[in-house]
């Protein structure tokens, strides 16, 4: 059996500080904004000439949080209820052979900040501090198959789930001038309702936190609806 090796080009800064809350598959929440850091040997703007002539790239990604966790031949897809078992080549699980994962995300820009080459792209589906293997570009001709079947996912998730927010989390949104979208990046990913599928059974009260960039967001979900309790910023 082949055995091959490599190293990450580079590494995601992500809003997403854990597992829990992020979209399941990637351009679900345009304000979900982010970069890859190129490591130093890759630095170079060199590497990155006539990038910016596309507007999406093709993430190559290692899953590293799970991929001493093994694998097995049969998952249960959340998108299913978590109730069904499919082959794991028939979905996009986490737990594979080789935690490998493909992600398409938007391509916002190139930058150098403290030294070290930023690529800036949002739409993102990833955990920070992924690691990243390649990077490539997303072309429409090839990559866009309208007439492709999708399969049990055959369309983007929706759910009834319904979003309010406290006065003070209003407030503390309105104030963050660094992040403009905060509270429709929080809206749009409580919409999808990160909860684990056999929580969506409950009818008690419900209460949750997470880490979304440099804030602890709290709330509660009663039936469909979610209520942003307190946004707190991190130290």
């Amino acid at each position: 059996m082949a055995q091959y090796q490599f190293k990450s080009i580079g590494y995601i800064k992500s809003p997403y500080k854990q597992k829990f809350a992020i979209p399941r598959q990637p351009g679900l929440i345009a304000e979900a904004c982010g970069s890859i850091e190129l490591e130093a040997d890759y630095a170079d703007e060199g590497i990155v000439r006539g990038i910016e002539a596309f507007s999406h790239l093709w993430l190559v990604f290692v899953f590293h949080e799970t991929a001493d966790k093994g694998w097995s031949p049969l998952v249960r897809p959340p998108r299913l209820g978590g109730n069904t078992r499919k082959g794991v080549f028939a979905t996009r699980a986490t737990f594979r052979p080789n935690p490998i994962g493909l992600s398409v995300v938007k391509l916002d820009g190139v930058t150098r900040k403290n030294g070290k080459l930023q690529i800036l792209i949002s739409g993102l589906d990833l955990l920070d501090g992924t690691p990243i293997l390649d990077i490539k570009p997303y072309l429409p001709y090839s990559d866009a198959l309208p007439d492709a079947n999708g399969g049990f996912a055959d369309a983007a998730p929706e759910t009834m789930m319904t979003v309010s927010m406290s006065e003070n989390a209003e407030q503390f949104c309105q104030q963050q001038k660094h992040y403009p979208h905060l509270r429709t990046f929080i809206e749009k990913v409580l919409k999808q309702d990160p909860r684990p599928p056999y929580k969506k059974q409950r009818a008690d009260i419900q209460h949750y936190g997470m880490t979304l960039y440099e804030f602890n967001i709290k709330w509660t979900v009663d039936g469909e609806h979610n209520h942003v309790t307190e946004i707190m910023q991190l130290p």
